[in-house]
């Protein structure tokens, strides 16, 4: 069939006017009312989980908001606790906390250092939590069944754990699969191996997907992972070639098995789009954030975009062997050598691996409206289906 130019110009405006009415008729129908986040991830967004079963978080993370040490590798809050109080939501309790929490509005079962596959290692040989993403789930499908026999028993516990319509109405959060990648390079593995690994990794994650919505979730939210090849902890421990590293300072090599790692994500969500026909999935580019960030960060008043605020010593202020308020023993006494900087808002990098608050809320800010998401609907409006 023959298009003359008129024609073409009547459907362009045509798809242009498809696209709007869409837009409006999602509009037209209300933000959706998420009564709890189950949230599943690592350090990006664990607030609590590793401090509970590991040890604290020491001080100085919380320093720029809780005042106090407060579960999370930051000095302040993280990309969930923002998600979270836009919805009108509680900060998400950690799901191995178990003092004085609050279940009524979810459950965070992310913790530092998780991987979606299963680690090898234990946490103290290799810095990779053994709670891999399938436990998360077995911590989540338990919670599920056993929340409900306690809350019958009524009285405090009524008040402290989500009624059973919740979990299927609530928003499933995923942010996972930065430490899959990591944890193959500290094994000298080269980036054609880990790319290789990478398909099983995805099919893992497309499994506990498909578990969450076999017990009723519908609503999730996926983050793709970021710029690996601009975070300390990785350019100060694996040497890269001076031509490997991009005008931005980041190692272009950890940078594109990131790519690989989101587009074989992005290609996974939309298999489960096909396979799970109830659920509303969105895929939310936080790499793209990230990287521009990074890239611009001067222009958005932050003046470090790659140097750790809480450090010691070295190109990027990162010591693997000496943390973020890390202390020596001298003279009989210990001392704080790994300081924080003066004004952590002024830094995208907190301790080489995980971002500052100030940097968390710019993240935020630039997803929380759909601009980087696919389908491009807000936050507020993730339970409707492209």
């Amino acid at each position: 069939m023959a298009f003359d130019g008129s024609s073409i110009i009547v459907v362009a405006i045509f798809g242009v006017f498809l696209v709007n009415l869409t837009s409006s008729l999602v509009l037209a129908k209300g933000p959706c009312q998420f009564p709890a986040i189950f949230n599943f991830g690592d350090s990006n967004s664990d607030t609590g989980g590793l401090s509970a079963a590991f040890g604290q978080a020491p001080p100085p993370n919380g320093m720029s908001y809780f005042g106090h040490p407060a579960g999370r590798y930051c000095d302040g809050r993280l990309v969930i606790d923002f998600l979270a109080e836009s919805l009108g939501l509680p900060y998400l309790s950690a799901f191995l906390d178990s003092l004085g929490t609050n279940f009524t509005h979810g459950a965070n079962f992310a913790t530092a250092g998780s991987t979606i596959r299963p680690q090898n290692t234990t946490l103290h040989q290799s810095g990779f939590s053994p709670i891999s993403l399938n436990v998360q789930f077995y911590e989540f499908h338990d919670f599920h069944v056993r929340s409900q026999i306690v809350r019958k028993r009524g009285g405090v516990y009524e008040t402290m754990l989500p009624k059973e319509e919740d979990f299927s109405s609530a928003l499933y959060t995923f942010d996972i699969g930065q430490n899959d990648l990591t944890s193959g390079y500290f094994l000298n593995m080269s980036v054609d191996e880990v790319k290789a690994y990478v398909p099983d990794v995805l099919n893992q994650f497309l499994t506990i997907i498909k578990d969450i919505y076999d017990v009723g979730g519908r609503y999730f939210w996926i983050h793709n992972t970021g710029p690996v090849g601009c975070l300390p902890y990785v350019m100060e421990r694996i040497p890269v070639l001076a031509g490997q590293i991009d005008r931005y300072g980041c190692a272009s090599p950890f940078n594109e098995v990131a790519q690989f790692f989101n587009h074989g994500l992005k290609k996974t969500v939309q298999q489960l789009r096909k396979d799970l026909p109830h659920a509303a999935i969105t895929y939310v580019d936080v790499y793209s954030v990230k990287y521009s960030l990074i890239s611009q960060g001067r222009n958005h008043g932050f003046n470090q975009p790659l140097r750790t605020c809480c450090g010691h010593g070295g190109k990027y202020n990162y010591n693997k062997n000496l943390g973020c308020g890390g202390k020596v023993h001298k003279q009989g006494k210990d001392v704080l050598v790994a300081a924080p900087c003066q004004d952590p808002s002024t830094h995208v990098n907190w301790d080489g691996v995980h971002f500052t608050e100030a940097a968390n809320r710019y993240i935020f800010e630039r997803i929380v409206d759909g601009s980087f998401s696919d389908p491009p609907h807000p936050l507020n409006m993730a339970c409707y289906r492209n």
